[in-house]
Formats: C-alpha cells, structure tokens, sequence
C-alpha cells in the first residue's frame, strides 16, 4: 500500500487556489477605497487634528493635495496596489510612519494571541467534545453542551470584561490587560506570558462551542457506526476504540471548522485585543477605520483576506488528507 503523500495534488490544489485569490484581493482592495470614499469622515481633518480646526480652506485643500485624497478613486486605489505589488505598501497618515512598519510592530502579537487562543479552543473542544459524546445524555453532557449554547450567544468582548472583573479585579490572580507589568521597560517572556493568559483564554473560549459540538455530534455518530462496533467486538480496550476509530472518523466534520472560523477569529480577536489593550493590529485598524487611512485600511483588509484564504485551504487540505476519497480536485 502507498502511504506517500500526494504532494503534487497538493501543490496544484494551493496553486489553483492563490490564483483564485488574487481577483479576490484586488476586488477586496478596491472596495476598501471605495467604501473609505464614501465614508463620512474625513482623512484630511483627521490628519490635521486640533491644527485642522483652525486651519484655513486654502491649508486644508493644499493638505488635501498632497496627501492626494482629491484625485480619483480609481487613481488612488491603482497607485496603492502598484506600489504594493512592488513592495511598497504606502505611508500611513494617522500613525505617520511606513504601513509596513505599522504591521510589523503589531501583527507578531496578534499572531500570538490568535495561535493560543485558537489551540485552547481546539484542545479543550476536543477534549470535551470526546467526552460528552462517550456518555450521552449525562450530566457533564448536558452541563457543557448547555454552557457551548450559551456562549455561543455571547460577545467576546463581553466574555473579556467578565473576566477582568473577576481575575483581575476580584480575584487579583492576573493582569487584566497590557502587555507588561505597568512598573517595568522591559519585555520578558514571564510578564508576556502572564499577560496572554486572559485575553487568550477569553478568545479561545469564545471560539470553542462550535468544535464542541462538532466534535461530540461526529464522535457520537462515530461510535454507532459498524467499524467502531467491529473493534469492540474484538475486544479492543474502550481508549482504543474511542481515540483510535471513534475519534478518527468524528474528527473529519471538525476539520472543516478550521477555515470557516478564521474570519471569527479575526473579528474576535480585534474586540479582545481592545478590550485587554493587546499591543496587536486592532488599535491600528479602529484608527485607519475613524481616520480613513486609505493605504493602512487596505493593508489590513488584504492581510485578514490572506488569512481567511489561507484558513480555508488549510482546511481542505487537512480533510483530503485525512479522508483520501475527498482528493485534491478541489
């Protein structure tokens, strides 16, 4: 039997998908710049702040010109992406520095946050998930699929304020935001770690109620199939059977989830980072949104696609490869 993994299928598979995306990208980009067009506030004020309010129409329309909002959409949003394609990304005008800077200064601390959080709810989803479909029906079933239904109506950022008040504030047990301790100017592992805790177990747990439920529903499902009941009547041991065959197979539904919860991930992450003062992109991105940062706002937007195409296709290949009758024709 050929265990070799198809890495050509796969290769093609990726390479079909980043053509797919590349549309994708610049529709997405040319509709930040026209949404930011259209948008009520006004990237010149915003720049200029308190100076702006006294500054005379002449100042404000020279400002205007040089900042090169008065030219035509089209106009900007071709010179953004050309520049882009080439390697420049453009300056922002609300953080005064190179968009490149800007996420580079940021986007190490999302990806942290993201990437624990996102392990806390794939582990501890799986993990429960196993065990409420090992027994139906009883009592740590009922009390962890009624606590999955209800978070999946609740907010992030409200799960984030809820838990300050009590770690932080009642408790006392961890920092209730920041990245360091307010006293120290230096960034160690030991303040960074204890700082991550909240926000990502905020996150992680905000993202766990769908890989719950997938997980319980597959492996439950799992467990009444015919090769489950075949390992049983063999006298496998009762682990064997439900991490070897039953977790297996209910494992293929969850799979899925992975691509279609980035975007959630995203959004959640960016009220979490707010709410906890994460030093991630969300600050950056509510500034770019309020001032109409026309270079930093497509960054972003073109930064959050990447990562849902990229979530999507980890997704399809993860299923492909784990169920090898789905292929790579996708």
């Amino acid at each position: 039997m050929n265990h070799r993994l198809p890495w050509g299928q796969m290769g093609r598979m990726a390479g079909r998908r980043v053509l797919l995306a590349v549309p994708v990208l610049a529709a997405v980009t040319f509709g930040v710049f026209a949404v930011a067009a259209a948008s009520p506030f006004d990237p010149v004020k915003a720049y200029a702040g308190t100076a702006g309010l006294t500054a005379s129409q002449e100042n404000l329309d020279q400002l205007r010109a040089n900042l090169g909002v008065d030219r035509p959409l089209v106009s900007r949003w071709w010179d953004w992406l050309s520049s882009a394609l080439g390697g420049d990304l453009g300056d922002s005008t609300v953080m005064r520095q190179p968009v490149a800077d800007v996420i580079g200064e940021r986007l190490g601390w999302s990806v942290l946050l993201a990437t624990a959080a996102f392990a806390v709810a794939v582990l501890l989803g799986t993990g429960l998930g196993v065990l409420a479909a090992r027994r139906p029906g009883r009592l740590l079933d009922r009390c962890v699929s009624a606590a999955a239904y209800t978070l999946e109506a609740a907010p992030a950022f409200w799960l984030g304020l809820l838990a300050i008040w009590f770690f932080a504030l009642e408790l006392g047990l961890l920092p209730a935001g920041g990245l360091t301790d307010a006293a120290s100017d230096t960034v160690t592992f030991g303040q960074v770690a204890g700082h991550l805790v909240l926000p990502a177990a905020v996150l992680g747990i905000s993202q766990l109620p769908w890989f719950f439920l997938y997980v319980r529903q597959g492996v439950a499902d799992a467990l009444g199939e015919d090769p489950v009941r075949g390992a049983r009547a063999r006298g496998l041991s009762e682990r064997t059977v439900l991490l070897g065959h039953a977790l297996r197979s209910g494992m293929l539904p969850m799979l899925t989830l992975i691509g279609s919860r980035v975007p959630e991930l995203i959004t959640g992450a960016l009220l979490v980072e707010t709410v906890f003062s994460w030093p991630g992109i969300a600050a950056a991105t509510v500034q770019a949104a309020t001032s109409v940062d026309f270079p930093l706002l497509a960054a972003l937007t073109v930064l959050a696609t990447v990562a849902v195409v990229l979530g999507n296709l980890l997704s399809d290949l993860l299923y492909a490869l784990a169920d090898p009758r789905v292929g790579f024709d996708g």
